[in-house]
């Protein structure tokens, strides 16, 4: 079991070195001090974790053991919104955040819907591989924090101010919408989707035209109605996920358009 649970954490932490660390504020209100010395909480972290197991692990015994009221499988949210180790990952690594609360529902959905214990099980199994992967992430986070190689993670949100700040602000917040959605809060959801095309994209649409307009004419349907529809059409998380990872696919073009375009600016003055 221990080797397992280290090869989850190593694997968790490997994933997390293919992504660009960007702290975020937590889109829940206050997260604590504690995220701007993670490095000093991994013990309180590492606790968490096992915690959240150990409770989970109790409410799928009380299913097999007196059924689906004796569980009470809607206080999987009341469990992961207790720790400090929540926010942790919210504010670090966003895609990981989504999946454990897809994993949470994932149980609590089996249990509502009476699912055999074999498959309630499976769901558990599932979860705990990713809050072990996520807490892989957190600690990846802390060792770059520590060097200073993380910014200080804000708790209220700073605007972009540059096309290419914007674009990475644009990318983070589709993780968050992911995320969201897999909280079951659709409508907030698809709040942020218009937003992020109002406030965001629409800032940046006339020099991304110049560069690439059929590119433009793409991302202004998912944003307007690929992704929403996904959304309102209450998709899987996965499905939801996938119209998010081909925006953030394009968008990355996008982004070397603008730094190209930036740097095409400044070579002719």
């Amino acid at each position: 079991m221990k080797n397992r649970i280290n090869s989850l954490v190593c694997a968790g932490a490997v994933s997390i070195m293919a992504t660009v660390f960007s702290p975020l504020a937590a889109a829940n209100g206050a997260i604590g001090d504690h995220v701007n010395d993670m490095k000093a909480h991994l013990g309180q972290y590492t606790e968490e974790v096992h915690w959240i197991i150990e409770k989970v692990d109790g409410i799928v015994d009380r299913y097999e053991e007196k059924g689906q009221k004796a569980a009470k499988a809607e206080t999987v949210v009341d469990i992961w919104e207790e720790v400090d180790f929540h926010s942790a990952i919210e504010t670090n690594y966003v895609p990981i955040y989504a999946s454990i609360w897809q994993g949470l529902f994932g149980v609590k959905g089996k249990i509502d819907a009476k699912a055999p214990v074999a498959e309630v099980r499976a769901e558990q199994e599932k979860l705990e591989d990713t809050l072990w992967q996520a807490l892989g992430a957190v600690r990846l986070a802390a060792h770059y924090q520590a060097q200073g190689l993380l910014p200080e993670i804000k708790t209220t949100e700073t605007e972009p101010t540059t096309p290419v700040e914007t674009v990475d602000d644009i990318t983070h917040r589709l993780d968050r919408v992911v995320a969201k959605y897999a909280e079951k809060l659709n409508d907030v959801a698809t709040s942020l989707v218009h937003d992020t095309y109002l406030y965001r994209f629409e800032g940046i649409e006339g020099m991304l035209i110049e560069q690439d307009a059929n590119l433009v004419t793409e991302m202004e349907k998912y944003f307007n109605v690929t992704l929403p529809l996904a959304i309102k059409d209450n998709k899987s998380v996965d499905e939801v996920r996938s119209v998010v990872e081909a925006m953030k696919a394009k968008l990355d073009t996008a982004r070397a358009l603008l730094v190209k375009a930036e740097k095409d600016r400044k070579d002719v003055f």
